[in-house]
């Protein structure tokens, strides 16, 4: 089923709810009739009452130090948050270690990936069966010309094994090896062109699965990081991650020898999506032992998690973008998403 499809569909059902709920409702045949007694008197008529939206954030965010090596036993006083340069008030400082994980594995099957897919496959599943405890779920989702649903959320290891096992290259159908530089997907001859439409993926992975997710969320790309045909824009990918309060990892994984010696480009886009988003990109080329590794990095870094809360003191209701930064001393790095978007007013 395509993702897309599936999104249309989840909002056009939502629509006719919303749309449904505006109708007067009808009352129903047991109901008890309606009063036509005369309304109380002032003082006895129920007085309204008011609730106070406290808008807390949660950061989830690992620390390093110089070396790359994880601080997992940080406290409290140690690190301090600020919200767009004014000092916040933590309310809690949880190592969330254990605290259950909702993972997403997008896997780039597009034509630069044909030499590779095996490797991405053999180690995603090893990953996801070290990763995975009983309270965890995960979901498997494939990107090329098209975004496909390969395996819906599943605590089972196994069940997203198999799905990865099915993951095939598209190229548009048409047979080819796709065209360095655009993707490694085929243009169409018919509609938009199209090679890999990474950002789509991206948006609709945070938008329709992770969104209403609670806790520690994550993803895992593996892709060589191009895009080309997505109607979803880097910022836009990047803004629906921040939203969902989704950490992005992306392993940049591609055969050098597909781009004839050209290079791939997506670098540089890959970076700024995970560093906005309080990941890491880890370039592994086309080496099997890099690729255990970065998986092995990522596995470390959602088990040594840290999640702060604070109440911002700017409590504007104006859907404005809010940067955040931690410190946790002199020589320590802290990874953790830029910012968030403040709710707006009526939201």
């Amino acid at each position: 089923m395509s993702l897309r499809k599936g999104l249309t569909v989840l909002l056009s059902g939502a629509l006719a709810a919303t749309t449904a709920g505006w109708g007067q409702l009808a009352p129903s045949p047991d109901a008890p009739p309606v009063s036509t007694a005369p309304a109380p008197p002032p003082d006895q008529t129920p007085v309204a009452t008011f609730k106070l939206n406290v808008n807390l954030v949660d950061v989830f965010f690992t620390v390093t130090d110089k070396n790359g090596n994880l601080m997992p036993h940080l406290t409290q006083d140690q690190c301090h948050i600020a919200e767009d340069n004014v000092p916040q008030t933590m309310k809690s400082f949880v190592a969330e270690n254990n605290q259950p994980l909702t993972l997403g594995l997008l896997l780039d099957t597009s034509g630069s990936q044909i030499n590779v897919l095996p490797l991405e496959q053999q180690a995603g599943s090893r990953f996801l069966d070290r990763v995975l405890r009983s309270k965890d779920e995960a979901f498997l989702l494939s990107f090329d010309v098209n975004v496909d649903m390969l395996q819906d959320f599943t605590s089972s290891a196994r069940e997203l094994a198999r799905a990865m096992d099915s993951a095939r290259i598209n190229t548009g159908g048409t047979g080819g090896v796709g065209i360095p530089g655009m993707g490694g997907g085929t243009v169409p001859s018919v509609g938009d062109p199209k090679g890999t439409v990474l950002y789509d993926a991206v948006y609709l992975a945070a938008n329709q699965k992770l969104n209403q997710e609670t806790g520690r969320k994550a993803m895992v790309l593996l892709t060589d990081g191009e895009d080309e045909g997505s109607t979803t824009k880097l910022n836009e990918s990047i803004a629906a991650a921040q939203k969902s309060n989704v950490i992005v990892y992306v392993i940049l994984i591609a055969d050098p020898g597909f781009y004839g010696g050209f290079g791939y480009s997506g670098f540089s886009t890959m970076k700024r999506l995970t560093e906005q988003t309080g990941g890491r990109l880890i370039n592994v080329g086309s080496n099997a032992d890099k690729l255990e590794a970065a998986f092995g990095q990522i596995e470390d870094e959602l088990r040594t998690q840290y999640v702060a809360t604070y109440t911002p003191t700017n409590t504007k209701l104006d859907g404005t973008f809010r940067h955040i930064e931690i410190n946790c001393g002199k020589g320590l790095k802290v990874h953790a998403r830029s910012g968030y978007f403040a709710p707006s007013a009526g939201s």
